[in-house]
């Protein structure tokens, strides 16, 4: 195998064209943060999303099983997220292993796949979107939590007064009728 040097000074196991490997590390990058802020680490759903993304998960020759394990194999004992040089130097040989493929073509698939969001639109519901359709206090604008003179708390804290069976005093029921 001849290696391969990257500007940043990581070796690979393997002959890739400078471009496919800059295209790969962005791609590692753009899955590994997708969704959170910008990673250089990917996890392992994120690790899974990518696989099923890029077409290696297949369900017959490679599986989510089959993800899991490897990911596993390639982390470092007690840690949660790999690395790229960790992604290149197993997670890419052991996906290219178990598929058959040579490593440069699992590493173009991956090189060219960019992370999809699948995420669902709400349906319209007549009586939430449609404000004709509102019944009672809410067909007026709603309740309100400012129903006494909020400037004014003498109506409320004056027990001389006397109030009917709700609490509203004389000087209150004048204020709203």
């Amino acid at each position: 195998n001849s290696f391969c040097t990257l500007l940043v000074g990581q070796v690979f196991p393997f002959s890739f064209s400078r471009i496919i490997m800059s295209e790969l590390a962005h791609h590692f990058e753009a899955f590994a943060s997708f969704g959170g802020p910008a990673s250089t680490e990917m996890d392992n759903a994120h690790f899974a999303k990518m696989c099923k993304e890029c077409g290696i998960i297949d369900g017959k020759t490679f599986t989510t099983t089959d993800a899991d394990m490897l990911f596993t194999k390639a982390k470092t004992k007690g840690a949660r997220k790999i690395s790229y040089q960790q992604f290149v130097d197993t997670i890419i040989p052991g996906i290219a292993a178990k598929k058959k493929m040579s490593n440069e073509a699992v590493a173009d698939m991956i090189a060219h796949s960019s992370p999809k969001s699948s995420g669902t639109k709400a349906e319209s519901t007549r009586f939430h979107d449609d404000k004709s359709q509102y019944t009672g206090v809410y067909k007026a604008g709603g309740p309100t939590n400012v129903d006494r003179n909020a400037g004014n708390l003498s109506g409320i804290v004056d027990r001389r007064v006397e109030a009917d069976v709700r609490g509203t005093t004389a000087t209150q029921k004048q204020t709203y009728h």
